[in-house]
């Protein structure tokens, strides 16, 4: 249970974080967005990464070891990154019309399984 958690408040802060890190990207074709400064856009989004905080610390303490969760820190790291690569792919997809996904890209995302394979290796 605590790792299905773990991996759904990841799924979540990394929504938040990719929004976050590029929404703004596509945000600017909103006539009032594209006529904010820069600093008013790293204002949003921080405050669209505050959001990505409440969800990550949680997931990290719940899914570590150390607090009594299933996975240890280099799993959650790897978790992490996988969720973001996918998020991140699926988001790019949807929001921005103009990339395409590749054969490059299937490939890049089975060796990512398998890094989360060999990471969970005994």
């Amino acid at each position: 249970m605590k790792g299905l958690l773990t991996i759904g408040l990841l799924i979540l802060s990394n929504t938040f974080m990719t929004v976050a890190w590029y929404g703004h990207l596509k945000f600017a074709e909103l006539k009032w967005f594209s006529k904010l400064g820069l600093i008013a856009i790293v204002l949003i989004s921080w405050g669209v990464a505050l959001f990505e905080y409440m969800f990550q610390v949680p997931a990290n303490r719940i899914g570590f070891k150390g607090y009594g969760g299933p996975f240890s820190l280099l799993q959650l790291k790897v978790i992490q990154e996988v969720i973001t690569l996918v998020v991140f792919a699926v988001f790019t997809l949807i929001v921005f019309k103009t990339e395409t996904f590749r054969t490059n890209h299937i490939i890049a995302f089975l060796f990512l399984i398998l890094a989360v394979y060999f990471m969970f290796k005994k």
